[in-house]
C-alpha cells in the first residue's frame, strides 16, 4: 500500500547526519548481525530497504537486483534519485554525506519519508564501509551522476556524466573480502527475501538476475498479502476457498491482514512492520489475537453454535490457521533478543480495533465461513484438551530424575548441556555401532525404530501418543509445544544421524518436521544439526579413505589411478563398526555436519506443507521442478 505523497521538496537539507563510520569496519558484528552469510546478505538487502522506502512513499514501482560474476551486487530503481545537491552541515553532494556517514539519512528526520524499513537503519553507510569497493549512480534532474568509493571512503567526486531520462538510483557494490570470510551470495536466500517483499508491496516489482548461472525472476503480486497467504497454503487444504482480507489507516498506522484456515493443525501467523518480518511478535501480533478471539466467541455464542460456559481458545481458533499481518508504523519500535518484536504499545489497540470492526462486519456477512471457523475451532479443543492429558506424559517436573529418562537412551556422563550431544540415530543395529563407538563422556545416544509420525497431518495429542517422540522429547528435556523452555535442554547438540538412502532422507524429514513444528527455538538457537556419514570407503593396498560424495569420489580416483582400487558404497550406517562409525561420522576432530537453521521461516513452512502435507498436487509440481537437483538416487 503505497505511501501519500509529501508536500516538502526531497533534497540535501533533509539528509540529517548523526555519526561517521570509523567504527564499522573494526566491528561490522554491531551493524550487520555477522560477517558470516546473513551478514553478506544483509548487504544487499540494506540496499533494496532505500528503494522500498521510496515504495512507500509512492515514489518507486521496480527495484531490480543483479548478482554479477566476481560476486558484485547491483540495484536499480525508478524513485526520486538519492538527492545531489550540497548537504548544509558538511559542504558535501548529499548523496555522498548518504554513502559515507552513519544514520546520515531522510528518514531520521521524519520529514523524507513517512514510513521507513531496515531493521537496523543503519543504511547504505554501512553497505559502504563493508564494500571493497562501491558506485553510486543517480538520475535526477535530467542529468546521470556518478561517484565511487574504495572501503567507506570517496575516491572520486560526484560528476555529472551525460544526460538521463527519468530517476532513481543505482547502487554496484563489491563486498570486501577483508571482512568476509566468504563473499559468495546464494540466489535462493536473495530471492526468498525478494519474494516476501514482493509480497507486502502490492503492485511492485522486484527483478532478481543472476549472471553467474544466467537465471531471471521477477516478483509482483498486485494481490499483496493475499498472495502471500495463498502462496504458504499451497499443498494445504482450504476451509474456505478465498483468503479473508482487511485493511485500514488508523492514526499514521496502516494495518493490512489476510488470513486463511486449512484443514491441517499447524498454525501459520507471519507479522511484519515496515517490512521486516517481526519473528518474535510483538504489539501487533497480540492484538490481531485478542480480536481473533474475542469475536469468534462472540459470534459463537450469539448463533448458539457454543453452551453458554464454553470459551474457545485462542489457540483453538488459530488452529490450522495461516495468516499475513502487516503493519507500517512512522517511528517503529524494536525490542526482544533479536531485535525482532514491535514494541509500540499503540499499535496493538489500533490492530485490535482495525481487525474487531472489519473481521466482525465479515463474519456476520459470511455466516458459512464463520460456522466453519467455529466448527473447526470445536473440534481443536476437544482435541487439545487430549493433548494436556498426553503432555503430562512427557513434562519436566523440576529437575529430570535419569530414572525418567527413556530406557534405550545411551546417556553420557557429563551434566554441562553446552558440551554434551546428543544422537538421534535410525535403527537398533546403528545405534549400536554408535553406542559402542561414542564418547560417553558427552556423547549421547538414543536409537529410533523406524518412522516417526508425520506430524504435519496428525494433531498433538496423536503425536504425544507416539513412542519415538516421546522418548526424544523426555530425553531432550525442554518439553513440547506451548510447555516448550530451551533454558531445560539436556543437550546442545542434537545430532540426526541416518542412513544415506531414500528411508534415510525420509526419516530425517520427519524428524525436521517435528523439530520445526514443535521445537522450533532448538532450530533457532542453532542446536540441530545433521551427521554426514561417508558414501564410499576406498582401499588401495593397506590404505584406506572415506569418502562423502560422488565428486570426491571422482577427484580421488584420479589421484589414486583405478588399478587396484576397492570402493565400497555404504548405504547404511548399520554396514559401519563402531571404530568406523567414530572415525567417519562422530569424531569431532574427522566429522563433517550440518547446522540445520531457518533461514527464511516463511519458505520452510511452505516447503515442509508441500512435501510432508495432504495435497498431491503441489508436491508433483516440486518433484518435477527439481528432479535435475537430485544427487544420490537410490535404485
Amino acid at each position: 500500500m503505497a505511501e501519500e505523497m509529501l508536500d516538502e521538496a526531497y533534497d540535501a537539507s533533509q539528509i540529517q547526519v548523526l555519526e561517521g563510520v570509523e567504527a564499522v569496519r573494526r566491528r561490522p558484528g554491531m551493524y550487520i548481525g555477522d560477517t558470516g552469510p546473513a551478514g553478506l546478505h544483509h548487504l544487499v538487502y540494506e540496499v533494496v530497504d532505500n528503494s522500498i522506502d521510496e515504495a512507500l512513499a509512492g515514489f518507486c514501482t521496480r527495484i531490480d537486483v543483479v548478482v554479477h560474476r566476481g560476486e558484485a551486487v547491483t540495484v536499480s530503481d525508478n524513485g526520486r534519485g538519492i538527492p545531489v545537491d550540497t548537504h548544509p552541515g558538511t559542504g558535501r553532494p548529499a548523496v555522498e554525506v548518504a554513502l559515507t556517514m552513519l544514520h546520515a539519512g531522510a528518514k531520521f528526520g521524519g520529514k523524507g519519508y513517512r514510513v521507513s524499513g531496515g531493521l537496523h537503519g543503519v543504511g547504505v553507510s554501512v553497505v559502504n564501509a563493508l564494500s571493497a569497493r562501491l558506485v553510486v549512480e543517480v538520475k535526477r534532474g535530467g542529468q546521470l551522476f556518478r561517484q565511487e568509493f574504495r572501503r567507506g571512503r570517496a575516491v572520486s567526486e560526484l560528476t555529472a556524466v551525460g544526460p538521463a531520462e527519468g530517476t532513481g538510483t543505482t547502487i554496484t557494490f563489491w563486498p570486501d573480502p577483508e571482512i568476509f570470510p566468504s563473499i559468495k551470495f546464494e540466489y535462493e536466500t536473495l530471492a526468498d527475501r525478494l519474494r516476501e517483499l514482493s509480497f507486502l508491496n502490492r503492485g511492485l516489482l522486484i527483478t532478481l538476475s543472476d549472471e553467474r548461472v544466467d537465471r531471471r525472476e521477477t516478483f509482483s503480486h498486485d494481490g499483496g498479502v493475499v498472495d502471500f497467504v495463498r502462496y504458504l497454503n499451497d499443498g494445504r487444504e482450504p476451509v474456505y476457498e478465498e483468503p479473508i482480507y482487511l485493511a485500514a489507516e488508523r492514526e499514521g498506522v496502516v494495518v493490512e491482514l489476510a488470513m486463511q484456515h486449512h484443514e491441517g493443525y499447524v498454525e501459520n501467523i507471519l507479522s511484519y512492520a515496515n517490512n521486516i518480518h517481526t519473528r518474535e511478535g510483538g504489539t501487533h501480533e497480540t492484538g490481531f489475537k485478542a480480536a481473533l478471539t474475542r469475536l469468534v466467541n462472540d459470534y459463537a455464542r450469539r448463533f448458539n453454535l457454543i453452551k453458554d460456559q464454553t470459551v474457545l481458545a485462542g489457540e483453538d481458533i488459530r488452529e490450522g490457521l495461516t495468516a499475513v499481518l502487516s503493519v507500517k508504523v512512522p517511528e517503529p519500535q524494536f525490542e526482544g533478543q533479536t531485535k525482532t518484536r514491535l514494541g509500540n504499545g499503540e499499535v496493538k489497540g489500533i490492530v485490535e480495533s482495525v481487525v474487531g470492526e472489519s473481521l466482525a462486519a465479515f463474519l456476520e456477512e459470511t455466516p458459512s465461513i464463520a460456522r466453519r471457523i467455529v466448527e473447526k475451532a470445536l473440534v481443536a479443543a476437544r482435541a487439545r484438551e487430549a493433548a494436556r492429558k498426553a503432555r503430562e506424559l512427557t513434562r519436566r517436573k523440576g529437575a529430570l530424575e535419569v530414572a525418567a529418562l527413556p530406557g534405550k537412551l545411551a546417556d553420557c556422563t557429563v551434566r554441562d548441556p553446552a558440551q554434551a550431544e546428543l544422537y538421534l540415530v535410525e535403527g537398533d543395529s546403528a545405534g549400536g555401532s554408535a553406542k559402542q563407538g561414542r564418547d560417553r563422556r558427552f556423547q549421547a545416544i538414543l536409537p529410533l525404530r523406524g518412522k516417526i509420525l508425520n506430524v504435519e497431518k496428525a494433531r498433538l495429542d496423536k503425536i504425544l501418543g507416539n513412542e519415538e517422540i516421546r522418548a526424544m522429547i523426555t530425553a531432550m528435556g525442554t518439553g513440547v509445544g506451548e510447555d516448550f523452555d530451551l533454558r531445560r535442554a539436556r543437550y546442545h547438540k542434537l545430532i540426526v544421524m541416518t542412513d544415506a538412502d531414500v528411508d534415510g532422507a525420509h526419516i530425517r524429514t520427519l524428524l525436521l518436521t517435528f523439530l520445526y513444528r514443535y521445537m522450533r527455538p532448538l532450530i533457532e538457537a542453532g542446536y540441530v544439526y545433521i551427521a554426514q556419514p561417508p558414501l564410499y570407503r576406498v582401499t588401495k593396498g593397506k590404505k584406506e579413505y572415506y569418502v562423502y560424495s560422488d565428486q570426491e569420489l571422482e577427484e580421488l580416483l584420479k589421484q589414486l589411478g583405478r588399478q587396484g582400487v576397492s570402493i565400497q558404497r555404504y548405504k547404511g550406517l548399520g554396514e559401519m563398526n563402531p571404530e568406523q562409525l567414530w572415525e567417519t561420522t562422530m569424531s569431532p576432530e574427522n566429522r563433517t555436519m550440518l547446522r540445520v537453521s531457518v533461514r527464511d521461516a516463511a519458505e520452510a513452512d511452505r516447503m515442509f506443507s508441500i512435501l510432508m502435507g495432504d495435497r498431491v498436487e503441489p508436491r508433483r509440481r516440486f518433484i518435477e521442478d527439481h528432479a535435475r537437483e537430485v544427487r544420490n538416487l537410490d535404485v
